[in-house]
């Protein structure tokens, strides 16, 4: 591997009188990091008035990574002395050559690039010019290379899911009926599409039955384990995304949320007459009006719920700190993926969060788990079971779940449900209807959640009211004749539906 960077130093005075000394400084520089190193390091060295040009070549690593290194030592050994200093770092021409872990299976691009060429595990990129200094500074040319590798990564295990492994299965039980409990409630008018795509509007029959779920949610889970309740902004910010990854791992799947650019009435003028007088939305006029997208609609609660706690060290004595969050609603585009109230681009949702330690995440996740199969067995009358899921890619790394201590105690615990309307138990798709995660240290470390001394983790597990209510009507029915007796006197007698003509 072979790596040529030729570089530009720009300094505030003309550097005739002090070449010399700065090249035998440099020429001490670069065998001090040929031992740090350990690899022989070429260099070319030239002066033109009040430029240094200098040309350097690595067989292994990137050799940028020394250029700033290279600025402060000079500017520490002459800058008081000659009054120097270094106004800018141009990099004229940069060809880097790094080995790949596998061949692409297909071409692949990459911006702020402008050649990139690859024969079997070996690539090279260049770059023509990099005038800005920040582009080396703050990481571009290293996370370009991770990205590179990473789209490579993708093209092994793009489209093949995750690998599933079933931990327990209740037995089975008998299903009511085998009809779409979507369907059937439209033709009653208990829901009704709204004008927006993947949206419901839940008639009084349907909204007290999700409240009589959300209130075994609170009976049975938050209030006897102590999970206090916050409430968050509908909004998630980009920088709040940066950390948790949502927004590079699905930018495809938000909602997005763009500001006007003035509340000033007579700015709005235009778009305000061709409304009125078109009696239709003036797209054109309306772009101009708004600013670029700054953040999005809730996609899940918990990148807020760590922001609050982000930055601070908290006294040992508060954990596990156990919350929850249930008035944020959940925006997702799911496209063509959509089906009645089961996959929707808006949906309810209560957010469990719990920060600790290792032993004490571990607890927690056992009652939680040992309380969702007391409310599907005996309050539900569920068919259901848990599964450990690993993405593809990860099984692909060697982590198959439960073969590996650490990743049995991180990792996702789904809970499925069987739908009858789907088919049989052996051929269908059974529905994910509740999710258990912990996540190690992943986001307490990238929002910088501290304890005094204990080392923490964090978790979290999603209640989506929609998937429950499917769960239970998928099969038992919708009549409350046919519900269990617990349920039934939960949720009390249903509303009469209104009578349309």
């Amino acid at each position: 591997m072979t790596s040529v960077l030729k570089s530009r130093y720009l300094f505030n005075v003309e550097l005739s009188k002090i070449s010399d000394k700065i090249k035998f400084f440099i020429e001490n520089f670069m065998k001090d990091k040929e031992d740090k190193l350990r690899q022989q390091i070429k260099f070319k060295l030239d002066f033109q008035k009040k430029e240094m040009i200098l040309d350097i070549i690595f067989k292994v690593g990137y050799p940028h990574s020394i250029l700033f290194n290279l600025r402060n030592e000079i500017i520490k050994n002459f800058g008081r002395e000659y009054k120097l200093s270094v106004e800018k770092i141009d990099i004229d021409y940069y060809e880097i050559e790094f080995e790949l872990e596998k061949e692409p299976l297909k071409e692949i691009s990459i911006p702020f690039v402008d050649d990139i060429a690859i024969s079997g595990k070996q690539c090279k990129i260049k770059f023509n010019k990099i005038m800005d200094q920040n582009f080396v500074k703050k990481g571009f040319i290293n996370r370009i290379i991770k990205r590179i590798k990473e789209k490579i990564e993708q093209q092994y295990y793009a489209g093949k899911g995750e690998y599933s492994e079933i931990l327990w299965k209740s037995e089975k039980k008998d299903m009511v009926w085998d009809l779409d409990p979507s369907k059937e409630m439209l033709k009653k008018s208990w829901i009704r599409q709204a004008k927006t795509k993947g949206k419901w509007f839940f008639g009084p029959q349907l909204a007290k039955i999700i409240r009589g779920l959300k209130n075994i949610v609170f009976d049975e889970i938050l209030i006897p384990m102590g999970f206090k309740e916050v409430i968050e902004p509908h909004h998630e910010s980009f920088s709040t995304l940066l950390k948790t990854g949502h927004l590079e791992g699905v930018p495809m799947e938000v909602y997005y949320v763009s500001e006007p650019k003035t509340r000033n009435p007579e700015e709005w003028e235009l778009f305000i007459d061709k409304l009125k007088i078109s009696k239709e939305v003036p797209y054109d006029e309306l772009l101009k009006m708004i600013s670029p997208p700054n953040a999005i609609n809730c996609y899940v609660q918990c990148p807020n719920i760590y922001e609050f706690f982000s930055g601070r060290t908290i006294a040992d004595a508060e954990f596990p700190i156990l919350v929850f969050e249930s008035s944020a609603v959940s925006n997702r585009y799911e496209s063509g993926g959509r089906h009645g109230i089961e996959r929707m681009d808006e949906f309810h949702r209560i957010e469990i969060v719990y920060i600790g330690t290792k032993e004490q995440l571990l607890d927690v996740k056992e009652e939680l788990i040992k309380r969702y199969s007391h409310i599907f067995n005996d309050i539900l009358d569920l068919e259901w079971r848990m599964a450990w899921v690993t993405p593809f890619y990860m099984q692909q790394s060697g982590f198959l779940g439960l073969d590996d201590e650490t990743q049995r105690i991180k990792g996702t615990i789904d809970f499925e449900s069987y739908l009858p309307y789907r088919g049989s138990r052996e051929e269908s798709e059974w529905l994910e209807f509740q999710n258990l995660s912990i996540v190690g240290d992943k986001y307490v470390k990238a929002f910088n959640i501290k304890a005094q001394k204990l080392d923490l983790w964090s978790g979290c597990s999603g209640v989506g009211l929609e998937r429950w209510a499917v769960s239970f009507l998928a099969q038992k029915g919708l009549d409350p004749e046919n519900w269990p007796e617990k349920f039934r006197k939960i949720v009390g007698e249903l509303p009469k539906p209104y009578t349309f003509y």
